[in-house]
């Protein structure tokens, strides 16, 4: 029985539906009107549709469990995990920073559209190192890893990954004035549409939401990000306001006339979670191993994923620069 009562607490914690249980089985719909009540509804969305994402799979016969098998384990693994770590780094960093805010904002309409923009620098800033410092990157990766797009990539996340990415964007939000409500108000809109925009092509095709594209970003951004193509790599690093991408040229519109591939550069054995969730940890530290001298042994942990200590360099901003070369030089011969 408690195996039983273990699992069905498991269930019901994935789906996040037992606040909205409760305010049905009482009746009373006014709490929907305020914020908890907000939460609870909002709460079983992105698992609902990741369910409505694999019963259209099954309907018409493209399901694979491939598809969702890294995805699958990494949650279970962290769900694991997290029975015995538990990091409150979001508590500690207001803690440790609110002190030192360089003013203090309120929850207004305006504070808020100041903080969701702050907000959105801090979430680039921690995505981007995660992009560019390779220790960063071997937490980061195990959400790159999937080499297809569907809700359940939402959940692919190294358990170490989250206290990180709480450390920069929290502290950062804090000291620039955010307040704790107004904070955690933007987190959980912030986290409902980093889910959505991981919907795969079987329910949402074209991920560009019409004119929206223009104005956000949307799945189709976000399917560019999780590519592997050189033009596509380590772009679009913002959630949903695109301001901080437009202003450091780091955002990239999906292409039509080129079809994404999902996945890291790295060679993975296919399908593998321990070489997803592992992968790049191992491979770091064969090259600090192999190393010669501290100095490069040192930079192979915080220089860009592909640095190599002999100057054969494969990071992505050098093989975006090689890819576009190639192709000016192509589209030359052609005009030619």
């Amino acid at each position: 029985m408690e195996f039983l009562e273990t699992i069905y607490k498991e269930f019901t914690g994935f789906f996040n539906y037992h606040n909205l249980l409760e305010i049905i089985n009482t009746g009373d719909y006014g709490v929907l009107l305020t914020w908890k009540g907000i939460q609870s509804a909002l709460g079983p969305f992105v698992p609902v549709l990741l369910l409505i994402e694999i019963i259209r799979s099954l309907f018409y016969r493209n399901y694979t469990f491939s598809h969702y098998k890294i995805s699958l384990f990494t949650y279970v693994l962290n769900r694991f995990v997290s029975r015995f770590i538990s990091i409150a780094m979001v508590a500690f960093c207001i803690g440790l920073f609110e002190p030192y805010a360089i003013f203090k904002t309120e929850l207004t309409w305006y504070w808020f559209v100041y903080g969701y923009v702050v907000w959105e620098l801090a979430h680039f800033v921690y995505h981007y190192l995660g992009h560019k410092v390779r220790i960063f990157w071997c937490l980061h990766s195990t959400h790159h890893a999937p080499e297809y797009m569907n809700m359940s990539v939402t959940y692919a996340h190294f358990f170490l990954e989250a206290p990180y990415a709480d450390i920069i964007r929290t502290s950062i939000c804090i000291l620039l004035g955010v307040n704790p409500p107004l904070l955690f108000l933007i987190m959980f809109i912030d986290g409902t549409w980093g889910s959505f925009i991981h919907v795969g092509e079987n329910v949402l095709k074209d991920g560009r939401l019409g004119f929206l594209n223009k104005i956000i970003l949307t799945p189709s951004h976000h399917r560019v990000h999780h590519a592997k193509n050189p033009l596509y790599m380590d772009t679009n690093f913002c959630n949903l306001l695109n301001v901080w991408d437009r202003a450091f040229g780091t955002l990239q519109e999906e292409k039509r006339d080129l079809d994404i591939e999902y996945g890291i550069s790295r060679p993975m054995k296919k399908g593998d979670f321990l070489d997803a969730y592992f992968g790049e940890i191992v491979v770091l530290v064969k090259d600090v191993y192999h190393a010669p001298g501290f100095k490069n042994k040192f930079l192979y942990v915080f220089m860009p994923p592909g640095w190599s200590h002999t100057g054969d360099h494969k990071t992505a901003d050098i093989v975006k620069r090689e890819y576009r070369e190639q192709h000016k030089n192509e589209s030359e011969m052609v005009v030619k």
